[in-house]
């Protein structure tokens, strides 16, 4: 079983961008206490800072599932059971990955590190959040572990 974890813009400076608000973990501190909490999940993880790449990847599961090339030539992800997604920036702005996850095969779940219903008034609309199985904000580093249970409770594992 895997599950996919995206992260969109700027996330690959966490625990170095705004640690006030972030927090100091990285995300490679994030994925090994993930790693050890589920041992026999396992995690394919993916950051961009590019809009198209998350497109791609979240299309890329349903590829895989209609029996497409595997994901940038990784092994098989047709066992992947959800997405765990922090689009940052772009959940406020991408109609086109709005869509994408709205496709998605598998459950999506939204995760923001801080809460965004109380940031500036342009990132307090998220375009995903309707589109995702479920969404987990302001909860700091811990969303995607959170995220990762919904996922494995959810799918009943």
């Amino acid at each position: 079983m895997q599950i996919l974890i995206l992260n969109g813009p700027n996330l690959n400076r966490l625990g170095l961008r705004k640690p006030e608000m972030y927090g100091t973990k990285t995300m490679a501190q994030i994925l090994l206490d993930i790693q050890q909490k589920w041992p026999d999940v396992h995690f394919v993880y993916r950051q961009s800072n590019h809009e198209g790449d998350l497109i791609d990847w979240i299309q890329s599961i349903n590829d895989e599932m209609s029996a497409a090339a595997p994901l940038n030539g990784d092994a098989s992800l047709n066992d992947v059971k959800g997405i765990v997604l922090n689009a940052g920036g772009y959940s406020h702005t991408s109609v086109a990955l709005r869509d994408a996850v709205e496709e998605s095969e598998v459950p999506v779940v939204e995760v923001h590190i801080s809460d965004i219903t109380k940031r500036e008034p342009f990132r307090q609309v998220s375009l995903l959040t309707d589109v995702c199985a479920q969404s987990i904000i302001g909860v700091g580093t811990d969303c995607y572990a959170q995220a990762v249970k919904w996922i494995l409770n959810e799918k009943k594992y």
